[in-house]
């Protein structure tokens, strides 16, 4: 594999690498009373959001209601890239000459991307996710109608420029928001309750990344620069072959690559059953369907000045030309840009839960919750014109590359989390809460990266609910959620594999790395009714 096919395949890296953030933002910025129980309110709905955690629980609010939230985010990412002590790519000693080795990667500033405006980095500080949403229940009527505004999905972080972890990557946004929502729950009886929604909803992505491949065959041609002793100017074997046109190795950075691509309508549905036979013990189940998406937008690639020098040089030789003319290898082009699509499903959703109220002063919650992650097998990419990085890859990985298309294996999982939630009746206005739930990584073990930095996360939380007055509630929550990962060297290949018959992407090849995720959030929910 050569640098080219390796520049191909970061631009589906950098699709992999939010779209299994999911897998740890999914409900973590919506709703504060669910937030405090672990998210184990399928059988205990909270409020206006029961819309999205299960619309039976509509129709438990009666009037109407209006309600407003904030969820407060601070994030901190960790990563050490420790290098072993045959650390080294074809003989070049990578503890002398990777100035990543033995570095601490950390970011703790946020970035989001805004329609129109592209992806923006944030100020210092934690990151705000909004929420709002109405309901209405007429005198008498079995039937209550309402509709959300929230975030099911939303991360995004950026790290400085001179950051180790700059290759993986330097800034990135996921973003998942439903806008309209509406949803009508229906009580059937005094024990059962029912709801259906159809949920509209944006979608975007947007990445920027350096990139570098230290890789055999980058080595091979640092070896062979030297070799020629390209520092003097002289080229022996020219015009046969040509090799010093520009400094390349398995160090160097290979350029800079920046994406942004967002679906505007995105609908689906969600249906819940409710079922509360007494005063002590409910039930709940709610299912969100699936949806496929056509992600559109657009990418640039930069190269540097000595990698594009360098293959603009070999060309001009003779072996160059006829082996870049079998081998369709790069022309040596500063950039590249275009538009790019990719048909991706979001996964659908199943949850189900229980509440019970052991005594007068305490409830116990627990659910468990299932997502289809395993859709995401493979995503394939199609570009608009045919790309020359994409010649290469074509070439020796006919299986996963076009001259316009890529495909990338994920092969990830769909896991069952667990939730657990206690609500201690302090009084009759004020509710305490505490919850934890126990978040399974859908990301296999060789396949992981710091560009997802999680794997198995337990969120711990605590909270109140405080009623007002007889038509006014608020809700907070204090969460906290952290994942500790250590990839040993050569055992992803999204990371650090070093094998030269590897097709994806590993900017820390050779390397040990420890990732650490920490999270805060802090929340506050107002409902009142009007």
């Amino acid at each position: 594999m050569n640098a080219i096919q390796r520049v191909a395949t970061v631009v589906m890296l950098l699709f992999y690498s939010s779209f299994v953030s999911s897998q740890l933002t999914q409900n973590l910025t919506i709703d504060a009373k669910a937030l405090a129980l672990g998210n184990a309110v399928t059988a205990d709905p909270p409020g206006l959001n029961s819309i999205h955690y299960n619309p039976a629980g509509l129709a438990l609010l009666k009037g109407r209601n209006f309600e407003v939230g904030l969820i407060n985010a601070y994030m901190d990412i960790d990563a050490e890239f420790i290098a072993p002590p045959d650390y080294g790519i074809f003989g070049i000693d990578g503890v002398e000459n990777d100035w990543v080795a033995n570095q601490h990667s950390h970011v703790n500033r946020l970035a989001a991307y805004i329609p129109g405006f592209g992806l923006q980095k944030l100020p210092p500080g934690p990151g705000v996710a909004p929420s709002a949403g109405f309901s209405v229940n007429s005198p008498g009527s079995k039937f209550t109608f309402g509709s959300a505004m929230y975030a099911p999905m939303f991360a995004g972080f950026y790290r400085k420029s001179s950051d180790p972890g700059r290759y993986q990557p330097q800034a990135t946004a996921l973003e998942r928001v439903t806008y309209l929502s509406p949803t009508v729950g229906y009580e059937l009886n005094d024990a059962w309750s029912v709801g259906f929604g159809v949920h509209f909803s944006y979608f975007a992505l947007a990445a920027e990344q350096y990139m570098r491949a230290p890789n055999m065959l980058l080595g091979v041609a640092e070896i062979l620069q030297d070799a020629f002793n390209c520092e003097s100017g002289n080229e022996p074997l020219a015009p046969f072959i040509t090799l010093c046109g520009g400094n390349i190795g398995p160090f160097d950075d290979v350029g800079a690559i920046s994406l942004e691509l967002e679906e505007t309508l995105s609908p689906t549905y969600a249906v819940g059953v409710l079922w509360h036979p007494n005063d002590w013990f409910s039930w709940g189940a709610s299912y969100t369907s699936d949806v496929d998406m056509k992600l559109k937008g657009k990418f640039e690639l930069n190269y540097t000045d000595d990698f594009s020098g360098f293959w603009q040089r070999f060309n001009s030789s003779i072996i160059g030309a006829i082996t870049a003319a079998i081998l369709s290898l790069p022309s040596g082009t500063p950039r590249e840009a275009g538009n790019v699509s990719s048909k991706l499903t979001y996964p659908q959703h199943f949850q189900t839960g229980v509440s019970v109220k052991v005594h007068p002063m305490l409830t116990l919650n627990a659910d468990a919750g299932w997502t289809d992650f395993k859709k995401w097998q493979a995503f394939v990419f199609e570009f608009d014109r045919g790309l020359e990085f994409l010649g290469a890859a074509r070439i020796l990985s006919p299986e996963n590359a076009t001259q316009t298309t890529m495909r990338l294996p994920l092969g990830m999982t769909a896991e069952w989390n667990v939730g657990f939630g206690a609500e201690i009746h302090a009084s009759s206005r004020l509710d305490l809460r505490m919850g934890v739930e126990i978040r399974d990584s859908v990301i296999p073990d060789n396949q992981r990266s710091i560009m997802a930095p999680f794997g198995g996360a337990n969120l711990y939380s605590v909270g109140l609910g405080y009623r007002w007055s007889k038509s006014t509630q608020l809700d907070v929550n204090l969460s906290y959620i952290q994942s500790i990962e250590f990839i040993p060297a050569n055992t992803s290949s999204n990371v650090n594999e070093d094998s030269i018959t590897n097709i994806i992407y590993n900017p820390y090849a050779g390397l040990d790395i420890k990732t650490s995720l920490r999270a805060v959030l802090a929340g506050i929910s107002f409902r009142k009714q009007f």
